[in-house]
């Protein structure tokens, strides 16, 4: 008997201390704290009416395609007009408890995003006490952003290069038609510019445009003062390229279809496998120009790389434009600005190739 006193007295004694412990690590509730709770329940009417506003469009846009009945379609709305009035009721109340809880108490029980406080007999893993204070980590589901307006793609486009010369046909250009080509890498976002609607889209980014111009003939590129020509080299040319590097920001106007995708909580547009056309231009700077030979001099041979400018324009600016199907397109572009400046007749560069836009 006098055994089972001892500890009875010992475990009245742990619990004492422990509750002070608990009490103190409990924060004092403040006018703070209770007007946050106060203005979190403003916020709950209208999360849950934006909630119910985005599945009332998607239910619209379902009657619109053909996907369900008039009939169908009142249900739907109706059985999510009940549960965002429930979601409101319940969500108010659990606010209003606790705000009466802090109201009516001494001592805090802590605010409404740092979880539910709970009391444990037995001790947690760290502490093995008889009664343990803390709090429980709130579960509640988090709601993710009913819609993503911008995306971003990786950029990928190469094809055929060459050159439009005043007073002269494409098909008289001093350039390989099969030899030039051009390479494009770059990142762009596409932000949807409609609320309600995904059919037109604005399309920015960042490339880096690679323009090689291989000259016919075995001629190759000289600079003579302010003057960028081409001249027949002595030696017979293996390889003459000319690549200009262009650091440029393309803008585009993207038009087409897309797929509405509707979740629990959110919903996205899709434009893979739709076909779209993107119409717009780009303004940059250049970069880097360098022209490489190859050829044969007493039986050695020579790799000639040069990087003298050769009369390059600073600022390039064009136009473009791309028909898709999905993420790959034909993709045409244009440089407004020639492609050598105070020239005696004006170049500018021409491309026309594949674009791929990854996401």
């Amino acid at each position: 008997m006098q055994t089972i006193t001892k500890y009875l007295i010992l475990f009245i004694l742990s619990l004492n201390v422990h509750l002070i412990t608990a009490q103190d690590s409990i924060p004092k509730p403040n006018s703070e704290e209770i007007n946050k709770l106060k203005k979190a329940i403003q916020r709950v009417e209208i999360e849950e009416k934006e909630y119910l506003k985005a599945e009332v469009e998607a239910i619209d846009e379902r009657l619109k395609n053909g996907e369900i009945t008039q009939e169908e379609a009142q249900d739907l709305k109706m059985q999510m007009a009940k549960k965002r009035a429930l979601n409101i009721e319940n969500r108010t109340a659990i606010l209003n408890n606790k705000i009466a809880l802090l109201e009516r108490n001494e001592k805090g029980y802590g605010e409404e995003n740092d979880g539910v406080d709970y009391i444990r007999i037995g001790g947690n893993d760290e502490d093995m006490s008889w009664i343990y204070i803390g709090k429980k980590e709130n579960d509640k589901k988090k709601y993710r952003k009913p819609d993503l307006r911008t995306t971003s793609d990786f950029v990928l486009a190469f094809g055929l290069n060459n050159a439009i010369i005043d007073g002269q046909s494409l098909d008289d250009s001093p350039y390989k038609i099969g030899g030039s080509r051009f390479f494009e890498m770059g990142w762009a976002w596409k932000t949807r510019v409609f609320k309600n609607t995904n059919f037109l889209r604005f399309k920015y980014g960042v490339s880096l445009h690679i323009n090689g111009l291989k000259p016919n003939d075995n001629q190759y590129f000289v600079k003579n003062g302010n003057q960028t020509m081409l001249e027949t080299f002595p030696q017979e040319l293996r390889k003459s390229k000319l690549s200009i590097t262009n650091l440029v920001f393309p803008a585009h106007f993207e038009f087409g279809p897309s797929k509405k995708i509707e979740k629990d909580n959110y919903f996205r547009y899709s434009t893979r496998n739709k076909f779209k056309i993107g119409i717009g231009g780009y303004a940059g700077f250049n970069i880097g120009t360098r022209q490489k030979l190859k050829y044969d001099l007493d039986g050695e041979r020579i790799k000639d790389k040069q990087k003298r400018g050769f009369n390059t324009s600073d600022l390039v600016y064009g136009v473009s434009t791309y028909l898709a199907i999905g993420d790959t397109a034909l993709y045409l572009k244009y440089d407004l600005s020639p492609i050598f400046k105070d020239q005696a007749v004006d170049q500018n560069n021409i491309s026309i190739g594949v674009r791929f836009d990854m996401d």
